[in-house]
């Protein structure tokens, strides 16, 4: 029997969606499934929620929930992580403070000023949990699904034997996208995607081994529903000559281009017809109204009967991982994992994100090449200040983050140096008690 733990099971909805991707596979019917959280309220309620899926698809799986983490660990075969580093009311500085200094983001939770405290305060508890896991589990498998990706997966590696990988949608959501703007079934489409998490690039697009991106370059340029649902990656890809993963709202702030004035968030960032357009604060906003609404939420979910459509598989890729790691169908995802020279021109052991096949054996990441110049600047440098914020971290030396922080384009677009210093003490300062690992603010 497989066992397999969910660290940050309170993330309900994604826990039951990887748990019913699980149960589909037949190697994996009959699997232990251990929730842990650190929130007793919302283990019970993910508890409820796939003991539910279990139920429903008659599965012989086993659910356990429990608070304590080592009890969850204990031989487990794959762990995942979908946890967060303190609440909104924590997170919420990392958007707003640099919001006063003219710093405007929509996520912060990849990159620049946000997305590196953020980092800064996540990787202490996820520390903790691969101790944990080389305690209790040393031959699992550890499946990152928690921001920022690219800086915790590059730290975590370069500190344990552990096989870590970290897991985003956007790839497959991205060249889902794409297809359907083509009009091409997507079991025809063929893509090779490289970068980094967020800013990975389809190298190729292929449909029936065609090339595809005529195809794409057609719908943005002649279709204005195409253009205006993500008028920032639009552009990007009219100026760069190849599609970058991730939401508009996302790239929007990994860049010079939309966000350093008033006119071009208006412009660039607020009207997008996808998710997640770019305005302010978005996802903040979002996880704020849902602290308020979620038991209700999922208390109407638990009292509605499943449909054999809620029960079918999706696309994420945890599960198809897993299967093929015991022994099932061996599986190719896109994945995150350190630049072994898979990357020509991004930096050595820094986290790329390329494709991997995984199977009984294990994970085998392809080499890919030199990313094209056209976009290997911009990912150069984001690759760069991703690597300087991890030495800062790994230091203690808040002098480092903040010259991580001064090569961010964004924040460079928008401030000088001095306002740079000013604006990370501040960060600092209000996040004192979350970063042990500095004892002393930027002199």
């Amino acid at each position: 029997m497989t066992k397999i733990t969910f660290i940050g099971a309170g993330s309900l909805g994604f826990t039951g969606e990887l748990v019913r991707d699980i149960l589909t596979f037949p190697l994996l019917q009959d699997a232990t499934i251990s929730l842990m959280d650190i929130d007793p309220d919302r283990l019970a309620w993910a508890k409820k929620g796939v003991e539910k899926l279990v139920a429903a698809g008659g599965k012989p799986a086993k659910v356990e929930a429990t608070l304590d983490r080592a009890e969850a660990l204990k031989g487990a075969d794959v762990v995942l992580t979908t946890i967060l580093a303190g609440s909104t009311e924590v997170w919420r500085h990392d958007i707003e403070i640099p919001k006063t200094y003219g710093v405007d983001v929509n996520v912060g939770d990849t990159r620049g000023p946000s997305g590196i405290f953020r980092f800064l305060r996540t990787i202490n508890p996820m520390m903790d949990i691969v101790r944990d896991m080389e305690r209790y589990c040393p031959n699992a498998m550890l499946l990152n699904y928690t921001n920022p990706m690219a800086m915790l997966v590059s730290a975590i590696q370069k500190q344990t034997h552990l096989t870590v990988t970290g897991l985003c949608h956007s790839v497959q959501g991205t060249s889902m996208m794409l297809a359907e703007w083509i009009g091409a079934p997507y079991g025809e489409i063929d893509y090779l995607c490289a970068g980094i998490n967020h800013q990975a690039w389809y190298l190729d697009f292929k449909w029936n081994g065609q090339d595809a991106y005529p195809l794409i370059h057609k719908a943005i340029t002649e279709r204005p529903e195409i253009y205006n649902a993500e008028p920032v990656r639009n552009e990007m890809y009219l100026a760069l000559g190849k599609y970058v993963t991730e939401s508009s709202g996302h790239n929007s702030e990994y860049n010079w281009w939309f966000r350093k004035r008033p006119d071009l968030v208006e412009k660039y960032c607020t009207h997008g017809t996808n998710w997640n357009p770019g305005e302010y604060a978005y996802i903040l906003k979002e996880y704020q109204q849902k602290e308020t609404t979620w038991q209700d939420q999922v208390k109407e979910e638990l009292a509605r009967p499943l449909t054999t459509e809620d029960l079918e598989r999706g696309a994420e890729y945890a599960a198809y991982i897993i299967n093929a790691l015991m022994g099932g169908e061996p599986f190719k995802f896109n994945g995150n994992v350190r630049n072994t020279g898979l990357i020509d021109n991004l930096p050595q052991d820094a986290c790329v994100e390329v494709p991997v096949l995984v199977d009984r054996a294990g994970m085998h990441p392809f080499h890919v090449g030199a990313l094209p110049r056209d976009v290997a600047l911009l990912t150069q440098l984001s690759s760069g200040i991703e690597e300087l914020a991890i030495a800062g971290s790994l230091a203690g030396d808040p002098t480092m983050i903040y010259r991580a922080i001064c090569h961010d384009p964004l924040t460079a677009a928008v401030l000088s140096l001095a306002e740079i210093k000013q604006m990370t003490n501040a960060l600092f300062a209000q996040h004192q008690a979350y970063l042990p690992q500095f004892k002393h603010h930027v002199v």
